[in-house]
């Protein structure tokens, strides 16, 4: 995680945490992240989550496996500016046949910027699955 300074309890509250830095390109009129590039660092999370625990999203579709996105809930608690770089953070639960990521993004003083929760639901060649497909490789992290 580069040379970021991390408080020690947020090794400890999360299963995968990702370094990222704001580019111009992400900024409104406001000099401010767009509330909608949250969104995308926290995709762009969940992605990297699944390249390490062994299944990639393009080896997930290439199988027949889709993970949609259900349900969104954010809430924003302070605003990103350029060049700030942040800590994208999971963790993760499963109710029934959904997968809930909880996700935060955290300012490189500590301070939370998003607090966000997104259900997702799994597709087995095009029908809605049980999830259990994925469970296999989410095991050591589900709570």
């Amino acid at each position: 995680m580069g040379n970021m300074r991390i408080l020690k309890d947020v090794d400890k509250k999360y299963c995968f945490i990702t370094e990222m830095e704001v580019r111009d390109y992400e900024l409104d009129c406001e000099q401010i992240v767009n509330n909608a590039n949250y969104l995308h660092y926290m995709e762009h999370t969940r992605h990297l989550f699944c390249k390490e625990v062994g299944m990639p999203f393009i080896e997930m579709h290439n199988s027949g496996i889709d993970a949609v996105v259900r349900k969104v809930e954010i809430e924003y608690k302070s605003s990103l500016r350029s060049g700030d770089r942040f800590l994208s953070c999971l963790r993760m639960e499963r109710k029934g046949p959904r997968f809930v990521f909880h996700q935060d993004i955290i300012k490189h003083n500590g301070e939370v910027c998003v607090e966000g929760i997104v259900t997702i639901a799994v597709l087995k060649d095009g029908k809605l699955s049980r999830g259990d497909e994925l469970a296999i490789y989410f095991a050591d992290y589900l709570k």
